[in-house]
């Protein structure tokens, strides 16, 4: 591991933040039922899993003692927590499904238009032409198409004209109410951007592009206008980037690396800590 030549924080400073970046963790653990101490059961795991993963010292094997000193967990609770692992969860794999099929639907210049707005289309194919048939076939062999457009359509992901074509609905451009679906993206996207943002304050040059403008001290009427203008245009680039990627990968010749460019919009009220006007930051 590349060692760092200064720490980002002093333990102080670090604590305040994280008071304030943990904040909305704790509101949902304790929303969630999970309390104290099953969270400070599964945090003494992670720092112990952490450390040994991350923090290994060259040509070294890690060892309790060192990573004790690092964590300040006890040594003998070292030893009991290495042979149980953390079972990370993956991310669901029907959420992965659904959100591939979306994806080239609104790329697809066969399935949308220049600006990645969604065709209605054919259910089955007939002369030739795209269908969502032919959509599904081409992202999974998995799936049967009729399944998946049964399971869409209860969702309300999707509906079915008296013409048999099949439309894309708006709800499936936003994040769908279905508990699991909430959950892939809640775990895929905060670790991303928390991963991302940790790595531009440890790194000498910030490697990830990370920035956000905000604006104090509005009125709730400027507010709304505001998050109604940057919804449209997030969501516009969103859709021009899944054309690109999508373009682009058929000729792709396949590695270890992934991709992901996010956006959040949010409006709340004033924290008495924050004033002043706007800006753009990091």
């Amino acid at each position: 591991m590349k060692q760092r030549p200064k720490a980002p924080f002093s333990e102080e400073a670090l604590q305040r933040t994280l008071l304030r970046v943990l904040r909305p963790i704790v509101r949902l653990c304790l929303a969630s039922g999970l309390n104290f101490v099953a969270f400070s059961a599964l945090m003494r795991r992670l720092f112990v899993e952490v450390a040994e993963t991350d923090f290994a010292l060259p040509d070294k094997k890690q060892t309790d003692s060192r990573i004790s000193l690092l964590t300040g967990i006890h040594r003998k609770d070292i030893s009991r927590l290495r042979v149980s692992e953390l079972t990370v969860e993956s991310l669901p794999a029907p959420a992965s499904r659904t959100s591939r099929i979306i994806a080239r639907w609104l790329a697809d210049p066969r399935a949308c238009d220049e600006a990645g707005i969604a065709k209605a289309l054919p259910r089955v194919s007939s002369d030739g032409d795209f269908s969502f048939e032919s959509l599904v076939a081409e992202v999974t062999r998995d799936l049967h198409p009729r399944a998946v457009l049964d399971e869409w359509v209860d969702r309300g992901l999707a509906m079915v004209d008296d013409q048999d074509r099949v439309h894309l609905s708006a709800a499936s451009l936003i994040s769908s109410g279905d508990a699991e679906t909430r959950r892939h993206y809640f775990t895929r996207n905060l670790h991303d951007h928390a991963a991302a943002a940790v790595e531009n304050i440890l790194a000498e040059a910030p490697p990830f592009f990370e920035r956000a403008v905000h604006y104090n001290n509005i009125s709730d009427a400027l507010a709304a206008r505001l998050e109604e203008a940057s919804r449209e245009e997030a969501m516009a680039m969103l859709l021009r980037l899944n054309r690109l990627a999508n373009g682009a990968i058929e000729n792709d010749s396949g590695g270890n690396r992934r991709w992901i460019a996010g956006v959040y919009v949010m409006q709340a009220k004033d924290s008495p800590v924050e004033s002043g006007g706007g800006e753009s930051d990091e």
